[in-house]
Formats: structure tokens, C-alpha cells, sequence
């Protein structure tokens, strides 16, 4: 073992008073908190309110654990439930196992229909959204520190990690330190997460294109993060369940991205499918959104007064202000 390594915490929770408090929930807690500042904040740009922003991010985090953990109880069954096992642990989210790829599935989803029923722009809402999605995926990473899970090979190079003898898997006690890839994602994440943040100010990476490159860019990360843990998974051929779904991914994503940079160019004007006249405010989904195309003109309200009093949002529904 290498005189320098990373330490694991000595703990993964604490308690106060009758509850127990799990160090992974927290950063899962950390980066959903960064995903609504950062995503609101760049949603305002494009005309939404906090109140359309806060009503959407409900349901897309809700969902989104529940196809995280769906995803990672499918693909890891054997974990849960067979001889021996406790089919009743699958419930247990706070010890660890959600798959991101269920979670950004089942979030763009809600997302999707959310704007769907509420006159938005969904490109719009998912470039925005983009880098805050994967700056809380960089938080999240921490998660696995904590609970000493989902790490490398067995490595002696000075940043290997220093896992506990409980913590080591099956045919592996007689290694102390491994491959931090819980560091290795956190970082690539938080690279991404400045180059989206790029991208998207110097080119027109507008009409779902960032959220395209977000897609695109994980997954070429992960696939080969995912080559380096050792952790139980199902595999095919000798790869990884998600070793392939990395591949696939990525493969319809760079397909779409060049779907959209020929018939998807430039920037929506902003967030919003109609005019603010005819959007469909947020909490009434007695209809659905106007029958606009994604690409029709927008109307664009007068700005404020001579008097500067006032904020200006461009297409904001009528009635509701901009904070």
C-alpha cells in the first residue's frame, strides 16, 4: 500500500435524536439544492418565474429518484430479491443504489410532460437545466465516499482510496486501497458542468442542443469510469450492464445532435410554446398547452416604463412576477 492515500470517512451517518441522518441523503440533498439555484436562475433568463420553476422541480425530483432507484433495483435484481435476500430493501434508498441513467430518464420525462402541459418550451427547460444537472451529479458522487461503495480496481498510485476491511468486496480483503471512482466522476462532472456552462454562451447551442453535448459528454465519461469498478453487476460479453448503456446513449445522442444542428439551428427566442396570452398557466392542467410549434414567433412584451419601476420578463404569464 502507498504511504499516500485517500482516506474514507470513519462514519456514513449520525443521529439526532430518534432520526438517523445518512451522509449519502444529505449530498443527494447538497445537489439538488445547486440544481435549483443554478437552474432557476438560468430559467429566468429564458422568462420563467421561480413559482413555474419551484412547481416543476417538484415533480422532476420526485420521479427522478423513483426511476433512479426503479433503474438501479432492475438492473441489480439479484441484490434484492432470491434466496436469502429481502425484497423489502429495495425500499431502503438511504443505504445506497440509485442509477443515474433511470434518474435523468425518468426526470426529463416528468419535465417533458410538465412543459408540455404548461406552454414551455422543453429544449429551452433542459438546456437550461443541463449543468445544474450535472453539478448535482458531482455532489451526489460524494454519497458513494461516504457509504465506502462503488470504487475501482485495486490500485497503489497515491490518490488510491483506503476502504475499510468490511467494505471490501468478496476476493479483494487482501487489498487496502482502490481507485477513488467516486472522485474520478466527481471530477469529470464538475469539468462538464463549466463546459456546458461554456458552450452555452459561445456558440447557439439553444432548442435542446446543451442538453444533447450533457448527454453526450456523461456518457463518454462514464463508459469508461464504469470500466474500472469491481463492484457486483450483471454483465454481457464482459462488459458491464451499464458499459452498454453508456455506448447506446451516447450513440443516439451524437445522432440527434446532429439531428438537431441541421433542422434545430440557433436559439428559441425563449421558454415560452405561446404567447402569454394563451400559455397555460402553471396549476391549471385542465387543458393542455396551445397548439404552437416550438419554432412559431413569440410575442414580445413591452419592456418597463420610462419610470423604471417594475422588472421586465419577456412572455411571463400575465400575473405573475419575476423575483
Amino acid at each position: 500500500m502507498s504511504p499516500l492515500f485517500i482516506p474514507s470517512p470513519p462514519i456514513s451517518s449520525f443521529s439526532l435524536g430518534p432520526l438517523t441522518i445518512h451522509f449519502y441523503a444529505l449530498c443527494i440533498l447538497a445537489g439538488i439544492v445547486v440544481a435549483a439555484v443554478l437552474g432557476n436562475r438560468r430559467l429566468a433568463r429564458q422568462g420563467a418565474t421561480r413559482e413555474q420553476f419551484e412547481s416543476m422541480l417538484l415533480w422532476v425530483v420526485v420521479i427522478g429518484i423513483i426511476g433512479a432507484r426503479a433503474y438501479h433495483v432492475i438492473t441489480d435484481h439479484e441484490l434484492y430479491f432470491g434466496p436469502g435476500r429481502h425484497p423489502i430493501d429495495a425500499l431502503k434508498i438511504w443505504n445506497g443504489g440509485l442509477g443515474i441513467w433511470g434518474g435523468v430518464a425518468a426526470g426529463a420525462l416528468t419535465a417533458w410532460v410538465w412543459c408540455r402541459r404548461n406552454g414551455m418550451r422543453f429544449g429551452v427547460v433542459a438546456d437550461a437545466l443541463a449543468p445544474a444537472v450535472i453539478f448535482a451529479q458531482a455532489l451526489g458522487r460524494l454519497g458513494n465516499w461516504f457509504n465506502q461503495e462503488l470504487f475501482g480496481r485495486p490500485t497503489t498510485l497515491p490518490w488510491g482510496l483506503l476502504i475499510d476491511p468490511e467494505h471490501r468486496p468478496v476476493g479483494y480483503e487482501q487489498f487496502a486501497t482502490f481507485h477513488p471512482t467516486f472522485l474520478y466522476e466527481l471530477i469529470w462532472d464538475v469539468l462538464g458542468g463549466f463546459l456546458l456552462l461554456w458552450l452555452g454562451r459561445r456558440f447557439a447551442m439553444g432548442r435542446g442542443k446543451l442538453f444533447t453535448c450533457y448527454v453526450m459528454y456523461y456518457c463518454l465519461g462514464r463508459f469508461f469510469i464504469e470500466a474500472l469498478r469491481i463492484d457486483p453487476a450483471n454483465t454481457i460479453g464482459g462488459f458491464r450492464i451499464n458499459n452498454y448503456t453508456s455506448a447506446i446513449v451516447f450513440v443516439l445522442a451524437t445522432i440527434l445532435f446532429i439531428w438537431q444542428l441541421r433542422f434545430r439551428p440557433g436559439n428559441a427566442p425563449d421558454v415560452w410554446r405561446a404567447s402569454p396570452d394563451t400559455a397555460v398557466p402553471t396549476g391549471d392542467h385542465s387543458a393542455g398547452p396551445a397548439p404552437i410549434a416550438d419554432d412559431a414567433p413569440t410575442q414580445v412584451s413591452p419592456g418597463p416604463d420610462a419610470s423604471g419601476s417594475g422588472t421586465h420578463v419577456p412572455n411571463a404569464p400575465r400575473g405573475e412576477s419575476f423575483n
